[in-house]
């Protein structure tokens, strides 16, 4: 999506335009964080409950797809990138009439290093000796994507930011299917076929694959594409998948396109020579043009998350600006905000929760309180599995409890 254009953020200071804050950017970021701090074990385990139909398809959408395809959960990812972007705009755009530019670049510059430093230590940095760290992971390609994205904020046009997202997606397509590789899949269930064994050591999966001279193009299977040959070439550090990573440097320029796809988004709602409902046209149209586009473009270059292909930046992000659209349209046209109050307390401390949730693990808490007598008694009542529902509303309820004791203290902990 490219709405027209706006003004480029000026390089020295001018006096400061009243705050703006959109609530729906943080009740969409909470909506997005509730899924992956509690909510989805909830789906997870209601679907353990019921053999029905609906039900199994409901819970389906909580489980990433293991590879080519797109579900409900593969979009919490992106999503959140893009709310990224969408924020950007704001909260740069301000920094720069305050501070200019060169502040603004600063503070991109130390949040990046400091955010990079919290997925660093989220990943065993403290705890685990090298090399059983990951050097990238989830909070590093949020990192990455924050600061490459706030960059080209601060320099360039709205018009050089489509240029450079355009490059990104077409380059990244280009380099996955022309670029020539090893004939070799780096996955498991290759490995009986190739190696005469399920288990080869890493010194035989070495072996093998640097002694593999037949090359192939535009293959895009698990372990046999450029992105993962890359990851276990140069990466160093614990891979997420042994050899490879789903955050791999690679893949990562295609997810600074999605953190830009918001900045696109984030333009257009700051705008004040459109009306809202123009606004949410735009948001809702672009979001059907991306779908479409990534779709069709998933014919050739499939749709997959663990690899960030171009059709899945568009149609992740068609998915996340018809939510914007809605959430914008509820929370800040119709100002319709009872119902998402829980999605701004956690909106507002995004990071802070999803790390607290995976160092303080309040499910374990939710087990202590729920299991034991109280899980049986459910799964003799209800039936099997009603216990470890009720223990995953628990666990939940405590994290959006968190979440509403720092947003009534205004305690906001942000890298």
């Amino acid at each position: 999506m490219n709405p027209p254009a706006s003004p480029a953020a000026p390089s020295t200071p001018t006096p400061a335009a009243p705050a703006q804050r959109l609530v729906s950017l943080d009740a969409l970021r909470g909506f997005d964080m509730f899924w992956i701090l509690g909510a989805d074990v909830v789906m997870q385990s209601l679907g353990r409950m019921s053999d029905a139909a609906p039900v199994q398809a409901l819970a389906g959408q909580f489980e990433h797809k293991a590879w080519a395809g797109f579900a409900f959960y593969d979009l919490i990812f992106p999503l959140f990138v893009f709310i990224v972007g969408a924020s950007v705009v704001f909260s740069l755009s301000r920094l720069v009439e305050r501070e200019g530019r060169a502040g603004a670049v600063k503070r991109v510059l130390l949040r990046g290093a400091l955010l990079y430093a919290l997925g660093i230590f989220y990943s065993g940095g403290v705890t685990t000796a090298w090399p059983d760290i990951r050097l990238l992971g989830v909070l590093q390609r949020i990192a990455l994507a924050y600061t490459a994205t706030g960059l080209l904020f601060c320099f360039l046009k709205p018009r050089a930011l489509a240029a450079v997202t355009v490059a990104l997606l077409v380059g990244y397509w280009a380099l996955l299917t022309f670029v020539p590789i090893r004939d070799f899949q780096l996955d498991k269930a290759a490995f009986p076929a190739r190696l005469g064994t399920d288990k080869p050591t890493p010194a035989q999966v070495e072996a093998a694959f640097h002694a593999t001279t037949q090359r192939v193009t535009a293959r895009y299977e698990p372990g046999l594409n450029l992105t993962n040959h890359l990851d276990y070439l140069y990466l160093g550090g614990r891979k997420y998948d042994t050899y490879y990573d789903p955050e791999g440097f690679l893949s990562t320029l295609p997810a600074v396109a999605t953190c830009l796809l918001g900045v696109f988004a984030g333009l257009l709602l700051r705008r004040t020579d459109l009306r809202d409902a123009q606004k949410i046209a735009w948001l809702a149209g672009g979001g059907v043009a991306a779908l479409v586009a990534g779709h069709l473009w998933g014919l050739q270059f499939p749709v997959i998350k663990k690899i960030w292909t171009s059709s899945f930046v568009l149609v992740a992000g068609g998915w996340s600006l018809l939510l914007l659209a809605a959430f914008y349209y509820l929370v800040d046209v119709r100002q319709w905000r009872g119902w998402c109050q829980p999605f701004v307390w956690i909106g507002m401390n995004a990071i802070t929760l999803y790390v607290a949730a995976n160092i303080a693990r309040p499910r374990t808490l939710a087990q202590r309180l729920a299991g034991g007598d109280v899980k049986s008694f459910f799964d003799a009542t209800l039936g099997a599995h009603a216990g470890n529902l009720v223990i995953a509303i628990v666990g939940l309820l405590l994290v959006v409890w968190l979440a509403r004791f720092l947003h009534r203290r205004q305690i906001f902990l942000r890298v």
